[in-house]
């Protein structure tokens, strides 16, 4: 008889936490407890964690979209300033150099980072190995200071930073922001409710970072969505970022992979110049090397011509070349479960001829920029070479459940977080750290 009172007790107990936890604005809040009497003590635990959660809503926000279901800590409080590592005078910390092991690693978690995607989110959906974690990117002859978010948000108090380009873009973006989880957590003030354009605030900094998605950095669009082909205005920057960026004191710009795909070319006032693999009668194909080069002439004399007065990040390509055993749509996979080392492999194929049309762009972007006397600051943030070296980074098939029904490719383009790409911010921040005295 007592024990179908308690087990009475413990389905009313379950019964009135399922109510609690439909009302939590928590995306794909998962609780897996059985209602049985033995359970009491778990169920009491989970019942007052979801009642401090019902008691202390918040708005919706982006962060919801990401969060893993986990109540975050509250973030400590701002330090007035912070002392940052240096890199040495003179060192590279692009290239030559190495990855090397990291037993310190990982610096967060999908447990404790609210903006990690659900196809990133390699942790969260099984991936059995942690060894790719546990590495970081050392220069040759010195040391890259792991990311400090103190000391990053020392360098960028009073001041906002956008991000244009494809999902890397946004990749690079969200690790940005599990990486400053450690000392504060962003307000969500976008204005719209679309997920590509994201405004995100710290107010105890008064720092902004926001992402304007952009795959071709000018304007784009496919006249058929039942057909592989895309037209690109080549001449024409993407009005979804040109003018928002105005007043950002810096843009991180980046692209590269959706140029693969199959396009028509348009310039001059919407004349057709070309095509890559169009396979249209008396229409040359330029290849999407190509496209890429004027893509970024274009994207970049908006930023160094007037109306922008901030610095430029040109960051290269991330690698087009881990696919092993196929293509991407045809099997394709990325295996690998630890970095190569730096006499394995280099920058080849498409990745070698890619990069050196990004390079020359910035060069020549660069050198118009000075000799015009604009007040844009060009910088270049050359991080392929490091990234090649990184296979075992993907998501390969662990950005969703093996017996989910999606249609989805084994993902070696975009980056597990934590993973290889959080060192993007390592480099980042000394990018940002002014010019000793």
């Amino acid at each position: 008889m007592q024990a179908k009172i308690e087990q009475k007790r413990s389905s009313n107990l379950w019964l009135r936490l399922l109510r609690i936890a439909s009302d939590l604005p928590m995306h794909k809040l998962q609780l897996v407890v059985t209602p049985t009497a033995a359970s009491l003590p778990a169920l009491a635990v989970v019942a007052l964690v979801l009642l401090l959660l019902a008691t202390a809503r918040r708005p919706c926000s982006i962060l919801d979209a990401y969060r893993s279901g986990v109540s975050l800590p509250s973030p400590s409080r701002p330090s007035p300033s912070a002392a940052a590592s240096r890199v040495p005078s003179g060192c590279d910390i692009f290239r030559p150099g190495e990855w090397v092991p990291d037993e310190d690693a990982p610096y967060y978690t999908n447990l404790t980072c609210p903006l990690i995607q659900e196809h990133q989110n390699c942790m969260k959906y099984g991936r059995p190995d942690r060894g790719f974690l546990r590495w970081r990117w050392r220069p040759d002859g010195c040391d890259l200071p792991r990311f400090d978010a103190a000391a990053f948000f020392d360098a960028v108090r009073n001041s906002s930073l956008a991000f244009v380009g494809d999902s890397l873009a946004r990749n690079h973006m969200q690790s940005l922001v599990c990486l400053l989880s450690k000392v504060a957590y962003p307000k969500d003030i976008s204005t719209t409710t679309n997920l590509e354009f994201r405004t995100m605030h710290y107010e105890a900094y008064n720092f902004t970072m926001a992402i304007f998605w952009s795959p071709f950095l000018v304007r784009g669009h496919q006249p058929d969505p039942r057909r592989w082909m895309w037209d690109i205005y080549l001449d024409e920057p993407d009005a979804a970022w040109r003018d928002a960026v105005s007043g950002f004191d810096r843009v991180v710009l980046s692209a590269a992979a959706w140029f693969n795909r199959p396009a028509v070319f348009y310039a001059g006032g919407g004349r057709v110049v070309g095509c890559h693999y169009c396979l249209v009668p008396g229409v040359p194909d330029l290849t999407l090397r190509y496209s890429l080069r004027m893509a970024f002439r274009s994207a970049l004399r908006v930023l160094t011509g007037p109306g922008f007065n901030g610095t430029v990040i040109l960051r290269t390509l991330s690698p087009t070349s881990h696919f092993e055993g196929g293509e991407w749509d045809r099997g394709g996979d990325c295996r690998r479960t630890r970095p190569f080392a730096a006499n394995e492999t280099r920058m080849a194929g498409l990745d070698l001829d890619l990069h050196a049309v990004q390079v020359e762009e910035f060069a020549r972007a660069k050198a118009e920029a000075e000799a015009s006397g604009g007040g844009t600051r060009l910088v270049l943030m050359d991080t392929t070479a490091a990234m090649v070296l990184r296979p075992d980074g993907h998501p390969s098939r662990y950005g969703h459940w093996p017996h989910e029904n999606v249609t989805l490719y084994n993902d070696c383009v975009h980056w597990c977080l934590p993973g290889p790409i959080d060192a993007w911010n390592d480099m980042l921040l000394q990018m940002l750290l002014p010019d000793p005295s």
